[in-house]
């Protein structure tokens, strides 16, 4: 049974997202598999106001896009070419990882990356956000031919497919609002939560002590609030 390698699949040029697991020139397989994988996420909570609280109330108010870090391993000494004539591991190897970071023209942007691993299929998709790379082992002529590269993956998701994930137009998600002119919090918390009596949550997550001094342009936080179906709505 052949041993599976870690894969990186680089992003297609053009318009379109697209991946192909055949062309080689947007592959990049681990010469040999990470010894340890770290995935790190971070969660935004905000303390809600509120006095005679000891613990005030946790507001989620956003989420933190997932990391993934791994270090890789290159070597082009150990083949069976002559001494003289060894490749560089920047040019066959570590150059394509740098390419990652780079700009690409139709996109404005460095390519996004899938990343996958034997049954794992493709279990991680982002953007290079950190890539050090260090050189061990040289020839005589100053060819690299040994290295590490210690890659910082970012999580990417389109604004689509976030959106489908998301059901945005919900009461009980955390939104911002942007005053208008003529709104005061009970016409908010009618909008918003189908009732203006709810205008105290809202003054409450803003520190608002007057609620008739609200200014037009001002970025309220709306706080998740789930509301009861009403009795017989199905």
């Amino acid at each position: 049974m052949a041993l599976n390698k870690m894969v990186i699949l680089v992003e297609l040029p053009g318009e379109q997202m697209q991946f192909s697991e055949s062309d080689e020139r947007f592959r990049i397989v681990a010469m040999f598999n990470p010894k340890t994988l770290s995935i790190a996420r971070q969660a935004q909570w905000q303390q809600q106001k509120a006095s005679k609280r000891d613990s005030p109330e946790l507001q989620y108010t956003s989420g933190q896009p997932a990391t993934l870090s791994v270090e890789l391993f290159f070597d082009t000494y150990d083949n069976e070419r002559p001494a003289g004539s060894k490749q560089s591991v920047f040019t066959v190897y570590m150059s394509k990882l740098l390419e990652l970071t780079t700009v690409r023209s139709e996109k404005h942007r460095p390519p996004v990356c899938r990343i996958s691993w034997g049954s794992q299929s493709i279990f991680f998709q982002g953007v290079l956000q950190q890539l050090d790379q260090q050189y061990t082992m040289f020839m005589d002529d100053g060819t690299p031919v040994r290295g590490t590269a210690k890659c910082t993956f970012t999580q990417w998701r389109s604004n689509e497919s976030d959106l489908k994930k998301q059901n945005l137009m919900s009461s009980d998600v955390v939104k911002m609002w942007t005053v208008r002119r003529g709104q005061t919090l009970a016409s908010i918390a009618a909008t918003e939560y189908r009732d203006p009596r709810c205008w105290r949550r809202i003054a409450d997550a803003n520190g608002i002590d007057d609620p008739l001094a609200l200014q037009p342009g001002v970025t309220l936080i709306l706080p998740a609030l789930r509301i009861p179906s009403k009795a017989g709505s199905r």
